[in-house]
């Protein structure tokens, strides 16, 4: 998410009423989540566990509940609760705009696109030329669609990105200001979820078709030409790159990249990167020739067994 317009990491530190250390004269162009970080952009840690992943990334300032020495180049804003610190700044500079109609006055819809009965298109959102668009679709606000994309029935787009932290025994959402971006001739099926960016944006890459009951979670992207079957869960913040296939019910770990051309066989649970132009399959996912040589080993497991004996 970016600011209205760059702030300095004094300027941040002082919305937060905190102390920040290092370069703070720099100017901070917005915010996003350690996955999708880059240069000028303001992460949070709150564990030293990952301080080193957050010190160390493309972030310019880190909201961080330890006071530590700080890169060169970089500043940190010391604070006793990052994780609340950052959905402050996501409230101060991300309006939520309520939608008083089933398609909002600002939502542009392009030449020839077919919106069915029931569908409902959230505040400035954009649908281009020749899509359609079939009943009970949701369209959340500041999604983007690209030409000739079709959206099967009671499927939803933009929901609010399943990303939680245990505060004081509960668990708090770390809110969602992305968006989701569909480029051109995507086929999504019926009863698809698409969330969007916690603070960056959940894109579908062109000519990739999805089938019915898939879930896509936020930030993550997804290439050109991928091949997404039926009841395939993807988690958030995952990279897949161009004409990947997964078959049905396959389960994909967070922050994963799936390289060029991988396939991933059914009900399949991939928990690592995975090598372009290869095919898996199993839980966890391996590659296929060895996995299926795996199972072919423990079929004769009886009969040695009892050879044994």
């Amino acid at each position: 998410m970016n600011f209205p317009s760059p702030l300095k990491v004094s300027e941040i530190a002082e919305l937060l009423k905190a102390e920040c250390f290092g370069s703070i004269d720099l100017e901070i162009f917005g915010l996003n989540e350690i996955h999708r970080i880059k240069k000028n952009e303001l992460v949070f840690v709150d564990h030293p566990k990952y301080y080193d992943t957050a010190l160390n990334s493309d972030a310019s300032c880190i909201i961080i509940n330890q006071k530590v020495d700080v890169p060169k180049g970089k500043a940190i804003i010391v604070s006793s609760n990052p994780f609340g610190d950052f959905n402050f700044l996501i409230d101060k500079f991300y309006q939520f705009v309520p939608s008083k109609l089933a398609i909002a006055d600002t939502a542009e819809i392009g030449k020839g696109t077919i919106l069915q009965p029931n569908v409902f298109i959230g505040e400035n959102v954009t649908i281009g030329q020749n899509c359609v668009i079939h009943a009970g679709v949701i369209i959340n606000n500041n999604c983007q669609i690209g030409n000739k994309v079709i959206i099967h029935p009671n499927t939803v787009i933009g929901g609010e990105a399943f990303y939680y932290k245990k505060q004081n025994g509960t668990y708090e959402r770390l809110k969602s200001c992305g968006r989701v971006i569909i480029k051109n001739n995507v086929e999504i099926g019926a009863n698809t979820t698409i969330d969007r960016g916690v603070t960056s944006d959940t894109i579908i890459g062109k000519g990739t078709k999805i089938d019915n009951l898939v879930q896509i979670g936020h930030d993550t992207e997804i290439g050109e030409n991928c091949l997404i079957a039926s009841q395939t869960g993807v988690a958030g913040c995952v990279t897949i790159k161009n004409n990947v296939t997964l078959w049905g019910q396959v389960g994909i770990s967070s922050g994963l990249t799936l390289n060029e051309g991988s396939v991933v066989y059914a009900q399949s649970g991939v928990g690592r990167d995975l090598d372009e132009n290869t095919s898996y399959f199993g839980s966890p996912a391996d590659v296929a020739k060895v996995k299926m040589k795996e199972l072919a080993a423990l079929k004769r497991l009886p009969e040695l067994l009892n050879k044994k004996g």
